[in-house]
């Protein structure tokens, strides 16, 4: 009796301890955070989302925005954001992200994501070529 009242306990333990976020969450709320972050033209904690690499491609916030702004207007501008999957490829952890323009045009990103002492960043993003997606 005494077993089973330990085994019990331990099973209730087990559901009810927190889950851990998987680097899918983590990976998935960064990104996002960028995305809200440039719909508020805050350009600043945009640029703070993106690895140590970039910023010393871009060197400021205002460089940076404006490179989103002229090369990927879609991910500045989003009327839809959705998380396909995660991958690695040669190493590197890539997300699939599927954004909606404000035109309604449908566009596929990969975003080439780092872990780094201040948790994980973007180190680039890729335009993909998607046929069929435009709806």
């Amino acid at each position: 009796m005494r077993r089973l009242f330990w085994v019990l306990v331990f099973s209730v333990m087990a559901f009810a301890a927190p889950a851990q976020d998987s680097p899918n969450r983590a990976i998935e709320s960064v990104i996002q955070g960028q995305i809200d972050a440039f719909l508020e033209d805050d350009f600043a904690t945009a640029f703070s989302y993106a690895s140590p690499s970039i910023k010393g491609i871009f060197g400021t916030p205002d460089r940076f925005g404006q490179m989103v702004r002229e090369g990927y207007p879609m991910v500045w501008r989003p009327s839809d954001v959705q998380f396909g999957e995660l991958r690695e490829v040669a190493g590197r952890l890539w997300q699939r992200v599927i954004v909606r323009d404000a035109d309604g045009r449908v566009h596929a990103l990969d975003y080439n994501m780092i872990p780094t002492e201040d948790g994980w960043q973007i180190n680039g993003v890729q335009l993909l070529q998607a046929p069929g997606l435009t709806t």
